[in-house]
């Protein structure tokens, strides 16, 4: 017997906001299969408003509220059946973080969760990390956003240690230098703790960046990017005007001035921990709501 379910997943972080939507199709004696139906992005960057001035601004709240009202009439005409949707780092340090979503539920009828960085890794990490992380290989799960970076440490198949750090790109650009020094010098503690005693470490990045810079290495799927090859790419980029990131390399402008910070705490974190390449599977929050859903673990 064939079922065939529609779920939705809205993820709300500090540099956009996504909808995705998939089908899940469910056969008996088979495991489920996840295909990704529709996503759609839209760059409301509410990181700028909370990271700077601690609060979600008037006008970003009303840009919200449209995107939620559209990404339900979207639902409606997929006829998804269940969804959830989930905000990160910006909504939860916004001061007025609450009252906002609050305001979206009375305005549109979609319910936020907001979500700590713990949970955050938690729901991605059941995405389908399980067929990288077999076997007795370690990893260090790097999953960088607009307001923080999870890290999370895999060995022989198990999670050792996960921890968020409030470094996320939109963060980083907005933050004084003398504060993202701090910031880079408690990861590399952290990293260097937690990874000295494993060998043959390899990176795991999730996040839009990554995917991007790894669509941009015209590598095929499942083949990692090296540290030389992302290093190299990091120096180009870094010589590249952000008006030349958007017309030359056809960024979008809210990706041409995050890439830089996102590129660097990959390169960063690969550097600290000893790995020589990096794995780029396609997985994210939103992918992890979706299985999440599935299997009624929200």
């Amino acid at each position: 017997m064939l079922e065939i379910k529609k779920y939705g997943a809205i993820d709300i972080g500090s540099n956009a906001i996504r909808l995705l939507i998939a089908n899940v199709i469910v056969k008996d004696g088979k495991e489920p299969q996840f295909k990704k139906s529709s996503l759609v992005r839209v760059p409301i960057r509410l990181g700028a408003d909370a990271f700077v001035s601690g609060v979600i601004s008037e006008e970003n709240t009303t840009r919200m509220i449209e995107a939620m009202n559209a990404f339900k009439l979207l639902m409606n005409v997929h006829k998804v059946e269940r969804y959830k949707a989930c905000a990160t780092s910006a909504m939860r340090e916004a001061t007025n973080g609450s009252e906002v979503v609050h305001k979206i539920e009375k305005e549109t009828g979609v319910k936020i969760d907001i979500i700590g960085g713990k949970e955050e890794a938690s729901i991605i990490s059941s995405t389908d990390l399980n067929e990288l992380i077999q076997g007795n290989n370690s990893y260090l799960y790097v999953d960088v956003g607009g307001g923080s970076t999870e890290f999370t440490v895999f060995s022989e198949g198990k999670i050792i240690t996960s921890k968020s750090f409030k470094m996320g790109t939109v963060r980083l650009l907005n933050n004084k230098k003398s504060v993202n020094k701090e910031i880079f010098a408690s990861v590399e503690k952290w990293i260097h703790k937690n990874t000295k005693d494993l060998k043959k470490l390899s990176l795991i990045g999730s996040g839009g960046n990554i995917n991007k810079l790894f669509k941009m290495s015209g590598r095929t799927e499942g083949k990692p990017i090296s540290y030389i090859y992302l290093n190299a790419q990091y120096q180009f980029l870094k010589k590249m005007s952000y008006q030349d990131r958007i017309v030359e390399l056809s960024l979008n402008p809210d990706r041409a001035d995050v890439i830089i910070p996102a590129t660097k705490i990959y390169l960063s974190a690969m550097k600290w921990s000893g790995a020589r390449k990096i794995y780029v599977p396609k997985i994210g929050l939103s992918d992890g709501i979706i299985k999440s859903l599935h299997y009624n673990k929200l």
